[in-house]
């Protein structure tokens, strides 16, 4: 579901009339994201809840899930005021947030806004202490999870011939994250279960440290 845009302070619904006719690119406006949002509100407060959007434009609904579920992250740092345990939490939820854009530019700009509003509100509350890696895990996962393709035919963008491959992350006691790689197309498929990652993984990972998430600790 594409999302709005801003020019300055003003915010816009459309960017151009020929993304209009070619894309129907019409950006959501903030206040309809958020009665969307809270009609499953519930869901947008647990930091592992999984969200997709197969249309997410610069990831205005999504950002507006990534705040909610900080919100509570941070909420939970100052009942036990365990910096590892924050930086667990928030690793988790940026990690069960999923996006799908056929335009590069708005993909590329929704993986940034996603990492710059993570990376504001981590340092802001940790300016000394703050782990370079922790970032980097979080800018990982959203080039994993934030996908140039077409929600329609399963296929990415930048390389048609390659089905979208979405990664499914679970977090262990131990602070080990599980990756398994599933194909879109079968994601959405026929499955009568209720859970997106129900059918067979088509790649299995070993666990990685959740501050050791990059291309080198899965051979990509």
């Amino acid at each position: 579901m594409p999302e709005k845009q801003s020019a300055g302070d003003k915010p816009v619904q459309v960017k151009s009339r020929e993304r209009v006719q070619k894309h129907g690119e019409v950006f959501t406006a903030e206040r309809e994201v958020n009665a969307m949002l809270d009609l499953v509100k519930n869901e947008t407060e647990r930091i592992d809840s999984r969200f997709l959007e197969p249309a997410c434009g610069d990831g205005n609904f999504l950002i507006e899930i990534l705040r909610r579920k900080l919100a509570v992250v941070h909420a939970n740092w100052l009942k036990h005021q365990s910096q590892l345990q924050y930086e667990k939490d928030a690793i988790l939820a940026i990690s069960s947030m999923y996006g799908i854009d056929i335009l590069p530019d708005n993909a590329a700009a929704c993986r940034a806004r996603l990492l710059n509003y993570f990376k504001e509100q981590y340092s802001g509350l940790f300016p000394q202490s703050y782990k370079p890696e922790c970032i980097s895990s979080a800018e990982f996962l959203l080039s994993k999870n934030i996908i140039l393709g077409d929600a329609l035919t399963y296929r990415r963008i930048d390389n048609p011939d390659e089905w979208i491959i979405i990664s499914e992350w679970s977090m262990l006691p131990n602070g080990m994250m599980n990756r398994r790689d599933y194909e879109f197309s079968y994601l959405v498929g026929d499955s009568s279960e209720d859970d997106l990652f129900s059918d067979i993984p088509c790649q299995t990972f070993a666990p990685q440290n959740f501050l050791n998430l990059n291309a080198n600790a899965y051979g990509e």
